[in-house]
């Protein structure tokens, strides 16, 4: 008798929804909530009257909804008794209106503290992949790499996302996503170009993907690896079609990047992707500088450190380095880390490079090479005309004979 009349009251209160004040709607409505879960009625009794008053906070504004279903939260937390499925269904709702309101990390939190202990594994690696999700949204990697960890270590994900191909998917985005906030660039060039390649994504989401894969392979430290990841992104048919080839082609090639190149790149990068390093430069500063050093080392065998850097654009830092020792420590980095051959004369202030460099002098004695030959050949062609005049017209060219 008392759950028909719990019904019919929660029946009247929202049947006058649409003309009641917003705040005594809400009020109304955890007034309601405080009375069933009180222990008088029983839980058998509660269960469905909890249920009904859940699934009718979707037909109610948002504002209603996400306070009175707060309210529901935290009185399930203070009871004694289990509402398991109830809270699982609240929790996903609150979560779709967060999400459209674009709150995404309350949506997120909330989601988080749902109790999964009877859930399949399939449905937890969603529940754990829209909080990832949710926590990259408002640009909380660090929460989302949590989440995205208790995926991998789950020991039937794999089966789940070979049956699941769409959740697998999103999986590898989020991925790409964390390891490109973390700057771990070439790991997150790789998994932004596997996603390009899933048949199951629209075309334009998987150029969008493949951008975002030249973008931070572009990022990336300058060295074999990354050379590796250029050229199986210049070499896709479709980079050619996306706004980044520009810069990808140059660097695939080793050609010096310009300061307006560089500019019309940074201006469509992330916020993140334009974050300073400890040293105060930018990533992408720091990535052309080092890609720029690389080009440098096939057009020179040897180098002054001033000439590098005036080459690689860098600047004196009053009372600190000036720019020749700014272009000294890049060389010296990229030498220990591998990436770069070469060996550093400090007192006579040159850098000679190893490897498959051209060479100044080599390039310079190839420039006359040139010039010689072209002078010779515009000789031979001009003796080879007087000679057809003398055959000819040879009276012409009697008379200034000399003998």
């Amino acid at each position: 008798m008392a759950s028909q009349q719990y019904n019919d009251r929660l029946g009247h209160i929202l049947s006058s929804s649409k003309t009641s004040d917003p705040a005594e709607l809400t009020a109304e409505l955890c007034s309601f909530t405080d009375s069933i879960l009180s222990e008088s009625l029983g839980i058998v009794a509660t269960r469905p009257l909890l249920g009904s008053l859940i699934q009718s906070l979707d037909a109610l504004p948002p504002d209603v909804k996400t306070t009175v279903g707060q309210h529901i939260l935290q009185c399930l937390q203070s009871s004694t008794a289990t509402y398991d499925e109830q809270e699982y269904r609240l929790r996903e709702s609150l979560a779709s209106t967060y999400e459209k309101e674009e709150e995404n990390a309350t949506a997120a939190r909330v989601l988080s503290a749902m109790s999964l202990e009877r859930v399949p594994d399939p449905s937890k690696v969603q529940i754990w992949i829209r909080i990832v999700r949710n926590y990259l949204e408002a640009d909380d990697t660090v929460s989302a790499e949590t989440f995205l960890n208790r995926i991998k270590n789950l020991p039937s994900a794999t089966s789940t996302f070979s049956s699941n191909p769409d959740l697998k998917l999103h999986y590898q985005l989020s991925q790409a996503r964390i390891l490109d906030s973390r700057r771990k660039f070439l790991d997150a060039s790789a998994e932004y170009y596997n996603v390009s390649l899933s048949p199951t994504v629209a075309e334009d989401d998987r150029l969008q993907a493949l951008s975002a894969s030249i973008t931070a392979a572009v990022l990336a430290p300058a060295g074999p690896q990354r050379s590796r990841a250029l050229a199986k992104l210049y070499k896709d048919d479709r980079s050619s079609g996306t706004e980044e080839f520009s810069i990808l082609e140059k660097m695939f090639l080793d050609r010096l990047l310009s300061p307006g190149e560089v500019d019309a790149f940074a201006a469509k990068l992330q916020p993140h992707q334009l974050a300073q390093t400890a040293d105060g430069s930018t990533v992408l500063a720091k990535a052309v500088v080092e890609h720029n050093l690389l080009a440098a080392s096939k057009l020179y065998e040897t180098i002054s450190t001033d000439a590098l850097g005036l080459l690689l654009g860098l600047k004196d830092t009053p009372g600190k380095e000036t720019a020749a020792e700014k272009a000294e420590d890049y060389a010296a980095r990229m030498f220990e880390q591998g990436r770069l051959k070469g060996v550093i004369d400090q007192i006579q202030g040159v850098i000679a490079f190893e490897g498959e460099g051209i060479g100044v002098a080599w390039e310079r004695g190839r420039e006359v090479k040139v010039w010689d030959n072209g002078v010779r050949e515009i000789v031979e062609m001009v003796e080879q005309c007087a000679a057809g005049v003398v055959d000819a017209f040879p009276e012409l060219t009697a008379e200034s004979m000399v003998y």
